[in-house]
């Protein structure tokens, strides 16, 4: 910030929280093009690293760039993902907890190299021992090796991610990396067997063809020419000029050594990408009787190679590809495929062997990368996730990806808001709320039980008959018609159905419109082998869920990692299409800016405040401003802060004082401060200039210049030199009676450990204040005292226990009270008897009822006689074929009733409940004829008629934490 403030006029604002016009999106982009066009692809939005891609080598990433950034005030230096990475490393080590740094941004902005920089940086900046060294260079090298096989070229990005990558990084409690772990998410393996015009397959088939060495090419079969293999020129575009795939070829051949991979398990690894190539080739012919595999004895030739590369007998990999199995009562039969159904077979294949080969990748990395010591370490995270796509035709990959986006945005805005609340609660700063789009609307669109169309497509896959992809369209068109995100060519209007093809659907996600051809859904989501072809590589599928149900149960898994960390994030942004250095698309990069939140991001910053600083940068930078204050203040921060404003003459509403900070709300009132600042430096050293004997040169300014610069470097040279002796000094005797402090640490209170005892005190105190329990059921969530702290910590605790209690019980509304007294009553009914009772008693029900203003009129003069006790919305199920209907249930003091909008479709008298036999409900149907709901838990829910005619209701089992 303090380099932002000097340089402001030269370079536009290095903060964009200082922007004036903070709220103009025409300002914002401004500001990024004048930057960019002078090489200054980094600019911050507070803590947030705004990167633009130069496509070009820059010097700014050298060893002496790294030091230069070490060890400094995030705000010192001019912006760089160097700070960045130094103050989230300073931060973990000070306060010792997690943090995460997600990166994010269009496929081409420059992620990967950014995650790359961030690594390098870490590799460099901490502690070097051998052990540690091998750690480092396993944690570099995973790079190039994940990249070999998870990345390729697309349209937009000539080395792009094809999955997403979540890295944890592992520091003792020295700062030295001693491990790492890898998660991936949802590998496109829909480019091993297709890629569009201009696309490549992954890198590795192409380093293995163009680099590989001669004999271990002769070995696999493979000849040095990527045109002869099926599956690396499907997009006509197996060199590019910006690969060089040969010396990457060495690189990865290099890495994998030094990962500790075996040369068994180096050969086992190209032999199976290999068949693959090898499978691609195969070709089938049929005739009137059976389908057989090409007669030519060239594809033979590839067909054998396949079979000795993946070490399966011929007739089992032959019988895969061209035969179906059935199962017919206690026999097996094989019937032939068709062609086309023989290519999808084998191409399903090839698929599945690449998917399970880059998860035992991964797996392998890992046990590289594997911290062999138990004791607690902090973590790192760096999370390198695909940016939104948008092609020109978009299908179930990019719907995954952007679908991924939603969920990272919405988790972005509420740590980006709660970190912001929680500073200015911590500040004693009264918070102002701020608007923002909140996309759940999209994620439930997508994600919700039942009618989301994750749950649709599933249900879809499932379901008996013929489904396809056109009778998805149609049942997401009958289930989400009406939703206001969600639009095809049957439901729009006469404008924008020329716009969308019949098979198109539209989702209005927060980043803007994207149209998703349905076609591939099915395919892409069964990812199914027959299961011929499972056996052939040993995989079990049968229990198998579908692909974008895993991801979004992986996804829920990464919200969890993340929301325990603390967050940092850097947002890159793609300037052009061209891979132009210099040149800066107006239109694309106001997309980016729109989809990547940063206006909100931005809003939320500067919610009431542009500037906040703790009170000794503060006063330690602008004390020359005030004669009080300067040279040396002898008060506190604080007091030092409020006679400096009071001299400058800040008004009331433009400053906040903090408890630790000061808020300036304006980034005018900050420039006022900084450009008087500027005035009186010139004047100091115009002033010592003026008494240092040989630079009294009249009017001379060039030299008064050069003579102020020198003092000034002479007069920080040694105040830096007194400083280190100094802190050295004081280091060595704080370590000695540290050290003497500890020995003697469980005697009594004497002269050698009553200095640490005291910092033992503080640090407790200091420690528990920053994690009192925020509740009355987090009241076992107190820090565990030191020896000599414990008596006064458990007389803390019943204070504090007890002032939870008070502020409780004084801040229950009336309503809240009647909920509690009726949960208390419910949970003496249930308690001991009720499956999910730990995880429902902590939870209001009240609130799921239904007001008598959502009842119809009509309905309510029928029963106007009877008091309403209860009202639910449900689901009735039909008697034939248990079909979902929307219903009310409405309890009376004297009936139940099951209403459908104005109608009263049933009335049960309470007195025809027969009541509840383990787990089965009976009651009267009509006169003489009975009812039965079944009741059972499982895997998931589910509603069914049950073989012996009940009504089947099986749920899943909620277990509590």
């Amino acid at each position: 910030m303090e380099a932002s403030l000097t340089a402001r006029d030269r370079v536009g604002i290095q903060d964009f929280v200082l922007l004036d016009n903070y709220t103009s999106e025409s300002a914002f982009l401004d500001n990024l093009r004048k930057r960019s066009h002078e090489n200054l692809i980094y600019t911050y939005i507070g803590t947030l690293l705004v990167s633009v891609n130069p496509y070009k080598e820059l010097d700014i990433y050298s060893k002496k760039q790294m030091d230069t950034y070490m060890g400094v005030n995030f705000f010192e230096l001019p912006p760089h993902i160097y700070a960045l990475a130094d103050n989230v490393f300073r931060t973990m080590q000070s306060e010792y907890n997690n943090h995460f740094i997600l990166i994010s941004g269009e496929s081409g902005a420059g992620k990967t190299e950014a995650s790359k920089k961030i690594l390098q940086f870490y590799a460099v900046s901490c502690p070097s021992t051998k052990l540690l060294n091998n750690v480092r260079d396993r944690l570099l090298l995973s790079n190039p090796v994940l990249e070999a096989f998870g990345n390729a070229k697309t349209l937009k990005n000539d080395n792009s991610s094809r999955f997403g990558k979540y890295m944890d990084i592992q520091f003792d409690h020295q700062g030295g990396a001693v491990g790492g772990h890898i998660l991936s998410y949802l590998l496109e393996k829909s480019r091993v067997v297709h890629q569009n015009h201009g696309e490549r397959n992954f890198h590795i088939f192409y380093q293995l063809v163009e680099g590989g060495e001669e004999d271990l090419l002769r070995w696999l079969g493979l000849e040095r020419n990527c045109q002869h293999y099926r599956y690396l020129v499907q997009g006509d575009c197996a060199k590019v000029s910006s690969i060089n795939d040969k010396s990457d070829w060495k690189m990865v051949r290099k890495a994998l050594s030094v990962i500790e991979f075996s040369e068994s398990d180096i050969e086992n690894l190209f032999a199976i990408i290999a068949s693959v190539l090898h499978l691609g080739n195969v070709k089938f012919e049929a005739d009137f009787k059976a389908l057989y595999l090409s007669s030519c004895d060239f594809l033979k030739l590839f067909f054998c190679l396949a079979v000795q590369l993946l070490g399966i007998p011929t007739q089992v990999l032959q019988q895969g590809l061209t035969h179906r199995k059935i199962e017919a009562k206690t026999e097996e039969v094989l019937s032939p495929f068709s062609v086309d159904h023989a290519v999808y077979a084998r191409d399903a294949l090839a698929k599945a062997i690449y998917g399970r080969t880059f998860n035992w990748l991964v797996n392998k990395i890992n046990e590289s990368l594997a911290n062999k010591d138990s004791s607690r370490k902090t973590v790192i995270g760096l999370l390198d996730i695909y940016g939104f796509e948008v092609f020109n035709v978009n299908s179930f990959e990019q719907f995954c990806i952007n679908y991924c986006n939603e969920k990272l945005q919405q988790l972005f805005i509420q740590l980006t808001l709660k970190s912001e609340q929680e500073e200015y609660e911590m500040e004693g700063i009264e918070w102002e709320p701020v608007p923002y789009f909140n996309n759940k609307i999209i994620c439930d669109l997508v994600e919700e039980k039942h009618r989301g169309i994750i749950a649709l497509l599933d249900e879809e896959c499932l379901r008996p008959g013929e489904a396809t992809d056109l009778t998805l369209l149609e049942k997401m068109e009958e289930e989400i018609g009406g939703h206001p995100h969600f639009v095809t060519h049957k439901l729009a209007d006469k404008k924008t159905r020329k716009t969308l093809e019949r098979g198109d659907f539209r989702l209005l996600h927060y980043a803007g419109e994207v149209t998703y051809c349905v076609v591939g859904f099915l395919d892409k989501n069964n990812d199914l082998l027959y299961r011929n072809g499972k056996e052939v590589i040993s995989f079990n599928f049968y229990c198998k869920k579908q692909v974008v149900t895993q991801f979004k149960s992986s996804l829920v898994g990464l919200t969890e990692i993340l929301m325990s960390k603390e967050p940092w994030y850097v947002r890159c942004i793609k300037p052009n299409e061209a891979k132009q250095p210099g040149r800066f698309d107006d239109v694309l990069v106001r997309h980016q800016v729109k989809y990547l939140g940063l206006m909100e991001h931005l809003r939320v910053r500067r919610a009431g405040f542009a500037y906040r600083r703790k009170y000794d940068i503060f006063l330690q930078r602008y004390k020359p401003l005030c004669p009080d204050t300067w040279p040396n203040w002898r008060g506190t921060a604080a007091e030092g802060v409020q006679r400096l404003i009071k001299h400058l003459g800040y008004k009331p509403d433009e400053y906040k004082m903090g408890r630790t900070k000061i808020f300036i709300r304006h980034p005018r009132t900050l420039f006022a401060t900084e450009d008087a600042f500027q005035i009186c430096k010139h004047r100091l050293a115009t002033r010592i200039q003026a008494k240092y004997k040989g630079y009294r040169v009249k009017g001379d300014y060039l030299k008064q210049r050069e003579a102020a610069t020198k003092i000034e470097n002479c007069w920080r040279g040694l105040m830096a030199r007194k400083e280190r002796e100094k802190r050295a000094w004081a280091s060595l005797i704080l370590f000695l009676r540290f050290i003497k402090g500890f020995m003697t640490r469980n005697q009594p209170s004497c002269n050698d450990n009553s200095e640490y005892l005291a910092y033992v005190r503080t640090n407790y105190l200091t420690r528990l204040r920053d994690n009192l329990p925020r509740t009355v059921l987090e009241k076992d969530a107190w820090l565990t005292a030191p020896p000599i702290l414990q008596e006064a910590s458990q007389l803390l605790k019943k204070i504090y226990i007890r002032h939870m209690v008070k502020k409780y019980v004084r801040g229950i509304t009336p309503h809240r009270k009647a909920q509690l007294l009726l949960k208390e009553q419910t949970s003496s009914m249930f308690k001991g008897k009720k499956e999910n009772y730990p995880f429902s008693v902590c939870r209001p029900f009240v609130d799921t009822r239904i007001g008598e203003t959502d009842i119809s009129i009509k309905v309510l003069q029928m029963i106007r006689h009877e008091h309403i006790k209860y009202s639910v919305p449900v689901v009735k199920y039909d008697r034939n074929g248990f079909r979902p209907r929307l219903r009310q249930l409405i309890f009376t003091q004297e009936a139940a009733y099951l209403v459908e909008e104005t109608k009263i479709k049933q009335r049960i008298d309470y007195s025809s409940l027969k009541g509840m036999v383990q787990g089965s409900v009976r009651f009267d149907i009509q006169p003489g004829r009975e009812g039965f709901v079944d009741f059972k838990s499982g895997q998931e829910s589910m509603v069914y008629r049950a073989k012996n005619g009940h009504l089947m209701v099986e749920s899943t089992r909620t277990k509590s934490r």
